[in-house]
C-alpha cells in the first residue's frame, strides 16, 4: 500500500498471515522477536529503526532484536519514549520527538516514534516495540491498532 508520496506502507492483513505462518509452533521469545522485526521493518518505508527493548531487570529495558542503525543498549523505565511505554503500559505515539520531554536521541535523524508495550500471554510485560521514522508525524492510529494486533498475535496467544 502506498501513500500520496509513493512511499510503501505496511499491509497489516498480509503481514498478519506471514507472521502467523513464520511463527507457528515457535515459543522462543527471542526467535519470535527477530522474525517479527525482520518482517515489520522491511514492510514499510517509514520505518528507519525497528526493534524490541526487553525487560531484562526491574525497571530497566535492554536492547533486543532490531533492524537499522545502532540503538541504545539500556533504557531505564524513567527515561525516554520507550521508558514511558514500559512504565505506563500505554502506547506512545510521538509526532515530534524534539517536543517529547526526556527523549533519548539514539539517532539524530529520528523525527517521530511509536512505542507499544509488548505483553505475554500471562499478562506480564515482555518489553516494548520501538519504531523510529525520519519523517515527522509518520505514525497514525491505524499503526497503533495494526501493530498492537500483530504483537498480540505473536506474543500473547
Amino acid at each position: 500500500m502506498k501513500d500520496h508520496s509513493g512511499a510503501a506502507h505496511i499491509d497489516y492483513a498480509m503481514i498478519t498471515k506471514t507472521l502467523a505462518a513464520l511463527a507457528e509452533g515457535e515459543t522462543d521469545e527471542i526467535a519470535l522477536m527477530a522474525t517479527f522485526i525482520c518482517e515489520v521493518h522491511h514492510a514499510d518505508d517509514r520505518f528507519d529503526w525497528t526493534g524490541f527493548y526487553r525487560v531484562a531487570e526491574p525497571e530497566r529495558l535492554k536492547i533486543g532484536p532490531y533492524q537499522g542503525g545502532h540503538g541504545c543498549l539500556v533504557i531505564p523505565f524513567d527515561h525516554g519514549v520507550c521508558g514511558a511505554a514500559a512504565r505506563t503500559g500505554e502506547v506512545q505515539l510521538v509526532d515530534d520527538v524534539d517536543a517529547f520531554p526526556g527523549h533519548i536521541a539514539c539517532a539524530s535523524s529520528t523525527r517521530s516514534e511509536i512505542v507499544l508495550p509488548v505483553w505475554r500471554k500471562d499478562g506480564s510485560l515482555l518489553g516494548v516495540l520501538d519504531i523510529d521514522s525520519d519523517q515527522p508525524a509518520a505514525f497514525t492510529s491505524d499503526d497503533v491498532v495494526g501493530l498492537g494486533a500483530l504483537l498480540t498475535q505473536v506474543f500473547a496467544k
